[in-house]
């Protein structure tokens, strides 16, 4: 399956799975507050399929799968019979048409922790929490290449990924934050980095990186793609040997060599350059020289170059038992709620771009075709975010979505009347332009963040 349409088909099943349970919770609450459902729709336009209840709710798979919807009886929208008129959604009681409308976003937060629960049982194949490599802000913390991150703060971190959504937020917030590893020689300390030493702009992409740490698994292995001729390599070192120490160093990544390398130059002579080849353990004697670069300068070197590098074997799972799940899942959602209202704060008060904020349908189809391809575990914790967010955005104040029609109805309480219809009207327009906003800005970012670079 080309990257184009798994994309497309990933984003259909993702949306298709969001929108269903947003609107079956409307449709769920609404039945059982005695409203009539005259159609629940999974999209938009052109139905492509459609069943009728014995209830005479109209069941439909619309062709536009961006969305869909939960039309109800209303006498708002045309004419209802007089037989019917108690079943109409408007002739409900205030706290009847709150608990409707809050019943859709309740069902994504609620399906949020299902899947967070799902993917915790199921197991999401990651990267072991291990440094490979640190420099900068990282190496002055005192965090060296082999420990193991056991938690960021108070926040656990037994893989790589969590390593990673712990350290962005305190990056963005340029926040000093405490990191509790185990060194390679098994003891456990807390260092302290400084990330209010980052520079106010950085590509808040690349937090990680701009912090210093080079995780273990992104490390070059060590391993010779090509031996030049007529270098000292030639004829002793081959394709596919893996260079394990140079003159009693270790080397643990192909990065480690050039250094070393210089440093043999600069002393003079001979060494042991040791490796592995195949299932035998060869120390091989070589002197470096001068060798041109290909932007014409000259360095020590050996004349070799490192393997096309493949994506590692993944070497740690975050998984839980069914029981020991249902808790993990509560916390995971209520710490990317907080997550997701925090990145809201930071857009609105500049700290962060919006280019790296709202993601359009180009984003959200390619994240979810990577992963699908990298498992279920994935997948799974993708739609347990998307599922937060449709949630929670929903709930924000704005017309048009279910957050503005509860401020209409809190409005309602207060003043002990409806809210007027040419005040619903003019909110209608507000929040058609603010969507529209929004949407725009959605797609200028899928442009510039997919399709320019």
């Amino acid at each position: 399956m080309s990257e184009f349409i798994g994309s497309i088909w990933w984003l259909i099943v993702a949306l298709g799975v969001l929108v269903t349970f947003h609107e079956f919770g409307h449709y769920w609450v609404a039945r059982r507050c005695g409203v009539k459902v005259l159609r629940f729709s999974v999209g938009f336009g052109r139905p492509l399929w459609m069943r009728r209840g014995k209830d005479g709710t109209e069941y439909v798979i619309a062709a536009i799968p961006l969305g869909g919807y939960v039309k109800m009886l209303d006498e708002r929208e045309g004419t209802v019979p007089a037989n019917l008129v108690d079943q109409a959604f408007n002739r409900q009681s205030v706290w009847k048409r709150i608990a409707i409308v809050i019943a859709g976003p309740l069902a994504n937060l609620i399906l949020c922790v299902a899947l967070f629960w799902t993917m915790f049982v199921v197991g999401r194949p990651d990267y072991a929490p291990v440094v490979g490599e640190a420099q900068g802000i990282a190496a002055s913390g005192g965090l060296h290449a082999g420990d193991t991150v056991l938690a960021v703060d108070d926040r656990p971190t037994p893989t790589w990924s969590e390593v990673q959504l712990a350290l962005i937020p305190a990056a963005l917030d340029h926040a000093d934050t405490k990191v509790r590893v185990r060194t390679v020689l098994g003891d456990e300390a807390t260092r302290t980095l400084a990330l209010s030493k980052l520079p106010d702009s950085f590509d808040e992409r690349r937090a990680v990186e701009a912090i210093g740490i080079t995780p273990r698994h992104l490390l070059m292995p060590a391993l010779i793609g090509r031996v030049l001729p007529d270098t000292p390599a030639w004829g002793v070192l081959a394709e596919g040997d893996r260079i394990l120490a140079i003159d009693g160093e270790p080397v643990t990544s192909f990065d480690d060599i050039p250094a070393l390398v210089r440093k043999l130059g600069e002393r003079g002579g001979s060494a042991m350059i040791e490796v592995q080849r195949k299932d035998d353990r060869l120390a091989l004697e070589l002197a470096p020289r001068r060798i041109k670069k290909p932007t014409g300068e000259t360095d020590w070197g050996l004349g070799i170059g490192p393997a096309v590098p493949q994506e590692p074997a993944k070497d740690a799972v975050l998984r839980y038992g069914p029981v020991a799940a249902v808790p993990a899942a509560v916390r995971e959602g209520v710490h990317q709620a907080n997550e997701l209202f925090a990145m809201i704060g930071r857009a609105f008060s500049g700290r962060v771009s919006v280019q790296n904020t709202v993601a359009g349908p180009i984003t959200i189809a390619r994240a979810a075709n990577m992963s699908a391809q990298h498992g279920a575990g994935w997948f799974l914790q993708l739609l347990a975010m998307l599922s937060l967010s449709l949630g929670i955005l929903n709930l924000l104040p704005i017309p048009i979505l279910d957050g503005g029609h509860l401020l209409y109805y809190l409005i309602e309480l207060v003043k002990g009347s409806p809210v007027s219809e040419r005040a619903m009207a003019a909110g209608q327009y507000v929040g058609l332009a603010l969507i529209a906003g929004l949407m725009g800005l959605a797609f200028y970012n899928d442009i510039m963040n997919n399709l320019v670079r």
